[in-house]
């Protein structure tokens, strides 16, 4: 069990990475824009890139986990943990989007510049996250039961 909670923030914390070089990166090209389209603009970013290494790391290191001795899938074991996945990573998000965003707003409009903004932003909100996802999955209780 608790080698399916570092594997999972393992790879929440390697997407985190990616995601603050590139989120900086944008902040910074889009330094000319108005804080808040700055703000949301790089909040997107953060998440398409997020999103895609979460995605493929996650499905590289569970790819075997549903998998039958027939070859087939359990698919009713992978509902099942995607329900809770989902419902751990929702919860999480919608704190880390609301505190990402004030945060990076709030950072632009007090001078910092713009990748610092961004990077200082996302800093806090990936520890508020962890927090938040790591408390959700033991709720729902997604590594117990044999998942």
């Amino acid at each position: 069990m608790l080698q399916e909670y570092l594997k999972l923030n393992k790879n929440i914390l390697i997407a985190f990475a990616a995601s603050i070089i590139i989120s900086a990166l944008i902040a910074q090209i889009l330094s000319d824009q108005a804080d808040v389209l700055n703000t949301t603009y790089t909040t997107i970013t953060d998440y398409v890139i997020y999103f895609s290494v979460f995605s493929g790391l996650f499905y590289f290191d569970n790819r075997k986990k549903y998998q039958l001795s027939s070859g087939g899938t359990d698919t009713a074991k992978l509902k099942a943990d995607l329900k809770k996945l989902v419902t751990s990573l929702g919860i999480a998000e919608i704190v880390y989007t609301i505190v990402r965003w004030g945060f990076q707003f709030y950072f632009l409009t007090i001078n910092y510049d713009p990748y610092l903004a961004s990077i200082a932003s996302q800093g806090i909100s990936t520890i508020i996250y962890m927090i938040v996802v790591n408390l959700s999955v033991k709720i729902t209780r997604l590594y117990k039961d044999g998942n």
